[in-house]
């Protein structure tokens, strides 16, 4: 069955205060939107709809720079935004041919949470598909999960827990918001049956919006079954100021030090030591506090860095020692001493075997 992925990321995100779209912000070197597509890849979707709205022309140039490409990313713009159901529907006008009877699967993301494992979604696919659910969402449980839409089930004698509808903050009663478990706004949906549901929908709610929540009470009171996976709230919540972004950054930090501790490479000290996702370390390098590696850099095996040190999208060969050293776009060669307190700017290399001493600064080419 194929699989297809539409991506929200039209929103303004002015809790950010920043001219900057809200999903072209960076947590570990990575804009946020492409770290939720890159969530996509166990899934090898046959397309990945962007939809764009605030900023699109610079979220849609950076996501084709940046994408990858088995992603298959395409845009669409909501030009006026009217919430979560608009935007999937804008993003399904993507899609080709007609949709009633096309039962392959539609994946329905938020551009806001970098977190998001790979792993999560492959299961999202595999429970909703071996089930065969007309749609399937990611819940997380939170002892206060203010802000969110809660996930109101059947009692479990009557109707085994099933889902049966999500009620947005602004819309519930007491007894709703006392309930713990809240949407992550990530879903599965069968195509032929989503985009009839979305064209039902209506803005009669406190904030005038079509919600895309709103298909689930819609698909369950017909019928149709609605399956669940339960996320870690860490992994699911959405970034939407300047502190959780921060917030966000620290976890997925710990995580790109963890798997590089995990294959062989010695930290100092981890909570001083921050590595882009994009960045390529070999075996027995050794990083000292204040290190920071951006980027595409790429670090040979045997190398020594830091401390205090910072490289962005740098060339280091095997057995280098860069110590003290601010070097961007530029190439240190094999068994080369760097530094202390040495600046390399784009453009400038040092020779394989070099010894710069302190205080130099490198010719750009």
């Amino acid at each position: 069955m194929s699989i297809s992925a539409i991506v929200l990321a039209a929103g303004e995100g002015s809790r950010m205060r920043s001219s900057r779209p809200k999903p072209l912000h960076l947590i570990c070197g990575r804009p946020m939107v492409i770290h939720v597509i890159h969530a996509l890849q166990g899934c090898e979707p046959e397309r990945t709809v962007v939809v764009v709205g605030h900023g699109a022309e610079r979220v849609t140039k950076k996501v084709q720079e940046q994408a990858p490409p088995w992603a298959h990313v395409t845009f669409v713009e909501q030009t006026v935004q009217r919430g979560t159901g608009d935007a999937a529907n804008v993003g399904l006008s993507a899609f080709p041919g007609d949709d009633l009877d096309d039962t392959s699967t539609v994946i329905v993301l938020p551009g806001d949470t970098p977190l998001l494992r790979a792993e999560t979604i492959e299961a999202l696919v595999n429970t909703h598909i071996a089930n065969d659910y007309a749609a399937t969402l990611i819940t997380s449980v939170l002892d206060d999960p203010t802000g969110y839409g809660r996930v109101v089930r059947a009692p479990s004698k009557a109707g085994d827990g099933r889902v049966l509808r999500i009620v947005e903050q602004r819309d519930a009663s007491p007894e709703e918001l006392a309930i713990k478990e809240w949407n992550t706004g990530m879903f599965a949906f069968r195509r032929d049956l989503l985009a009839p549901a979305l064209r039902r929908l209506s803005p009669d709610n406190a904030q005038g919006e079509y919600y895309l929540t709103d298909v689930i009470g819609s698909l369950a009171s017909m019928g149709h079954r609605v399956g669940c996976v339960q996320a870690p709230a860490a992994e699911t919540m959405g970034v939407n100021d300047r502190w959780q972004l921060a917030l966000a950054e620290r976890e997925l930090r710990s995580r790109t030090n963890r798997h590089w501790l995990l294959n062989g490479v010695t930290m100092l000290d981890p909570r001083q030591t921050f590595i882009d996702v994009d960045v390529q370390l070999g075996r027995d390098v050794t990083l000292y506090p204040g290190t920071i590696l951006q980027g595409e850099t790429t670090v040979g095996d045997g190398c020594e860095i830091g401390p205090d040190t910072r490289l962005v999208d740098c060339m280091v060969g095997t057995g280098a020692v860069v110590e003290h050293t601010v070097g961007h776009d530029s190439e240190i060669g094999p068994d080369a001493r760097v530094g202390p307190y040495a600046y390399l700017p784009a453009g400038s290399a040092v020779a394989g075997g070099a010894v710069t001493g302190a205080f130099y600064t490198a010719r750009a080419d």
